[in-house]
């Protein structure tokens, strides 16, 4: 098996890695706290300091990190990844990142001589754990094949969505929908727990009714409960529909129910709920002494 480096062990960065390994890859990883890495290099990966040294003997090095900053950092710099890649390396970010940033990125790899695909995920904690996330791609349609191996040891739905970019933008559209749908969710639970209704058949309707999505389903049931385990952090959620409008204002079109949902996620981060799970926007709906 071809070897393989993955930069950030967060919550979907773990999963993905043990899945690289319970497929047979050579696997490097670097997570900036080491102590992340303990249970994978107990199942057989290489721990190293650097995204520098991950890279050096990998053929493909993934990116899996929070924001822009956090992908700046793992490749660029002295100790970055793109100071220590081969020149027929394939690059995949795996991250949620600002359309600008990737094609930036694109370009720098490409003055190394390496190939590279924006691919973000799609799914949750659960399902990076269970090798079934979906992945956005956009870049060359040859480097979308060569990846197809990797990124089958960690998703099932793998999807080529033009060039460059095309990933990103996805994944932004995806995230603004899910951001907004989680938001008036939280809005019409909090009207129905104070009408007096009983909260597991709200659950139940709206879970099977017209409005029951995947995220209604997901996270209905945990709104009522009040269970915020992370599996997609709030503060995450209030910066991909940043990225999202500034995507938008860069295409010239509105988006004012997402720039609404955004400020409610503002209120929240304001309010300590950043790092729990995005559901915890309902919290912001409850008055303090609740």
């Amino acid at each position: 098996m071809q070897p393989v480096a993955l930069l950030g062990l967060g919550i979907m960065g773990s999963g993905m890695a043990h899945n690289l390994l319970k497929a047979g890859f050579s696997l490097t990883v670097y997570n900036r706290s080491r102590e992340k890495a303990a249970a994978l290099e107990s199942a057989g990966a290489q721990v190293v300091d650097t995204p520098k040294a991950a890279a050096e003997s990998a053929d493909v090095i993934i990116g899996m990190v929070a924001n822009d900053e956090a992908s700046r950092a793992i490749w660029l710099g002295d100790d970055g990844a793109l100071s220590g890649v081969r020149s027929d390396a394939l690059l995949i970010e795996c991250s949620t990142l600002s359309t600008g940033w990737v094609r930036e990125l694109a370009e720098l790899a490409q003055g190394r001589g390496c190939a590279f695909l924006d691919a973000p995920v799609t799914g949750s904690k659960p399902v990076a754990e269970s090798g079934q996330l979906g992945f956005l791609v956009g870049g060359d349609p040859a480097a979308f094949e060569r990846a197809r191996p990797v990124l089958a040891a960690m998703g099932e739905k793998i999807n080529h969505l033009g060039p460059v970019g095309s990933g990103a933008t996805m994944k932004l559209i995806n995230n603004l929908m899910g951001g907004v749908q989680l938001a008036v969710l939280a809005e019409g639970m909090r009207l129905a727990e104070q009408a007096g209704l009983d909260m597991q058949q709200v659950v139940d309707l709206l879970s099977n009714g017209a409005p029951g999505s995947p995220l209604v389903k997901g996270k209905a049931s945990r709104i009522a409960a009040r269970d915020y385990e992370t599996h997609f952090a709030l503060r995450w959620m209030h910066k991909d529909l940043s990225y999202a409008l500034d995507e938008a204002t860069r295409h010239n079109v509105p988006l004012p129910t997402v720039a609404a949902a955004r400020e409610i996620y503002r209120l929240a981060i304001g309010q300590g709920l950043g790092d729990q799970d995005f559901a915890a926007i309902a919290e912001v709906l409850r008055p303090k002494e609740d």
